[in-house]
């Protein structure tokens, strides 16, 4: 079975990435917030914001995308996605690698308070809870600002 690749994401992959980033959202209800906004604007959003004036991340699969990972400077960690078929295998690890290494002084990351899974995750890699609000955002759902720090 061949590797899945950790590439730059092109313009051409925006609706893959929309349709993942709205399956995964769904697929992980009610524990992460459905999107607030209709699907039909989530591929826009992908398109002119994310990859635009972003950057983005995908894993390959032979073709497919099976996860993705946005991020926008100086040093944000906007967004990180993984089908479920692809969990488990440390796509989310290698993203964490790539975060880091484009954001070397550190990285900072905002995540649904009730999305434990991916606390215990970033916390596994580092990442140091400090700050919480009582939804804060579009979903108005309570969230946890998560930063990682090079040692030294």
């Amino acid at each position: 079975m061949p590797s899945v690749a950790i590439r730059p994401a092109t313009p051409d992959d925006a609706p893959a990435v929309a349709e993942l980033f709205w399956q995964v959202r769904t697929e992980s209800a009610p524990r992460i917030p459905m999107i607030v906004h209709p699907r039909e604007s989530v591929l826009a959003f992908v398109e002119h914001v994310l990859i635009a004036d972003g950057e983005v991340w995908v894993a390959d699969d032979d073709g497919r995308v099976v996860g993705f990972l946005a991020l926008a400077e100086p040093d944000e960690l906007g967004h990180l996605y993984i089908a479920s078929d692809h969990t488990g295998r440390g796509l989310g690890a290698r993203f964490v690698e790539v975060a880091r290494e484009r954001f070397p002084d550190g990285v900072q990351l905002w995540a649904f308070q009730s999305n434990t899974g991916a606390l215990r995750f970033y916390e596994r890699h580092g990442f140091v809870p400090v700050e919480w609000t009582e939804g804060d955002n579009e979903e108005g759902a309570p969230d946890v600002r998560l930063v990682w720090r090079p040692r030294g």
